[in-house]
């Protein structure tokens, strides 16, 4: 193929999509959801950690970051990690389980509406009335069809990635609050006493506890679960890991109860590393130009490591668009993040 270009804006359809090589292995979703490399760990851990897993063989964490990790593995308190965006915030929680074993990281995105309850776990009261409803119309000929048998509460409660992370068992789980400087104002200081107490009640099922005691529901990780009196209370603390972008403070009792981790901009060693991880040793040497354009930014200027990771996979991708072309390219995937256009 003489011209890199796909989409070519001339208005003539065609078939040059089946050209398109195979995504950049950190936008490979299909290989993800196949799970070949990553065994029992979360599916999306090859996208994060890279294919070939040397960002965490590799990857020299700076000696400040690893001590704040393992304070909060000994203190059994959430790690809230803050920095620029690219700095490997939400990486860090992956990087966590994959070395530890500890499976799927559970994550839970916080945008402005977000509300405590929405980690804890949501009741579908309406899905429930419609179902009790239904099955009166059907009469008591249909009592023992799957339709009545699913009215029980369990099957309208979910719970959801911080409810699951305090399910009681062995070993704790990975729980990813990302982008917690989204939240409103309340979140924060509503997550007070969950992370203090290890421990939270359904009020749903608290108040049918005298009648069933033990209810199956749903866990965010799709499996069934039993809870006792309507109430979860972990057995080892889960692994927390907080993130924020810096956008706002946070009130104290929060902090107190937190390690907290301030992430610096990659080095030299930690891009090579994180290339290397999603490209191989051929792709960072290669790119050891785009790398060093990086390294050399201005002082104050926010740019990505995956602005860096997306203008070494486009520009090795086009072996034969001309090099005005490939800076061109490189130019407009790490422009940086604070410049307004």
């Amino acid at each position: 193929m003489n011209d890199w270009r796909i989409y070519r804006g001339a208005g003539q359809p065609h078939d040059g999509l089946r050209q398109l090589p195979a995504p950049p292995p950190w936008r490979d979703f299909a290989a993800a959801r196949d799970g070949a490399e990553a065994g029992p760990e979360d599916p999306s851990s090859a996208r994060r950690l890279g294919v070939q897993r040397r960002l965490v063989e590799n990857y020299a964490p700076r000696a400040a970051e690893v001590d704040a990790v393992n304070a909060a593995l000994y203190l059994r308190r959430p790690l809230l990690v803050t920095g620029n965006p690219g700095t490997g915030k939400s990486t860090l929680a992956y990087a966590i389980a994959h070395e530890l074993g500890l499976g799927r990281v559970l994550r839970w995105p916080i945008v402005s509406r977000t509300a405590l309850q929405d980690g804890l776990y949501r009741y579908d009261a309406i899905g429930r009335l419609q179902d009790v409803q239904l099955e009166r119309a059907q009469g008591d000929r249909n009592a023992g069809s799957p339709a009545a048998a699913a009215s029980g509460i369990g099957s309208y409660i979910r719970l959801g990635p911080l409810g699951t992370a305090l399910l009681p068992a062995e070993r704790p789980r990975v729980l990813l609050i990302d982008e917690l400087d989204k939240s409103d104002l309340d979140l924060p200081n509503d997550l007070l006493n969950t992370l203090e107490e290890g421990e939270f009640g359904i009020p749903e099922l608290e108040r049918l506890a005298d009648r069933e005691p033990v209810v199956d529901v749903l866990t965010d990780d799709g499996e069934r679960v039993s809870v006792h009196g309507g109430r979860i209370a972990c057995a080892a603390f889960p692994v927390i890991v907080l993130t924020s972008n810096g956008e706002r403070d946070f009130p104290a009792p929060l902090l107190r109860r937190c390690v907290q981790l301030e992430l610096e901009p990659p080095g030299e060693e930690q891009l090579t590393a994180m290339v290397e991880a999603h490209l191989g040793a051929e792709g960072a040497a290669a790119g050891r130009d785009l790398i060093a354009r990086f390294l050399a930014r201005d002082p104050g200027e926010v740019v990505a490591a995956d602005q860096l990771l997306n203008a070494l996979f486009l520009t090795q991708h086009t072996p034969h668009a001309e090099r005005l072309t490939r800076e061109r390219i490189a130019d407009m995937l790490m422009q940086p993040l604070d410049r307004s256009r």
